[in-house]
């Protein structure tokens, strides 16, 4: 592995690893009251572009990370739902 590749592989790691605490978080309190659903909404959307983008480009790192990042951005909205 070269080194792009590796910082590719960790930014991506970092960057979507980060939303896993706000889950966590919604997940024990049972309460997203404080979660902005705008900011989730235009977040959703610019990772599906970078993913249409990392598609069209055939690069996997960024259709890997962005995929699951627009996963667990759907998730948060749907928690968001589910505990308003």
């Amino acid at each position: 592995m070269d080194f792009v590749l590796i910082l590719g592989l960790f930014a991506g790691a970092l960057t979507t690893g980060s939303t896993i605490p706000q889950i966590h978080k919604i997940l024990k309190t049972k309460s997203a009251v404080d979660i902005s659903t705008l900011f989730f909404l235009f977040m959703g959307c610019g990772m599906l572009l970078w993913l249409i983008y990392g598609i069209l480009r055939s690069d996997l790192i960024i259709i890997l990370w962005n995929s699951l990042s627009l996963s667990l951005c759907f998730i948060i909205l749907g928690l968001k739902k589910v505990y308003p």
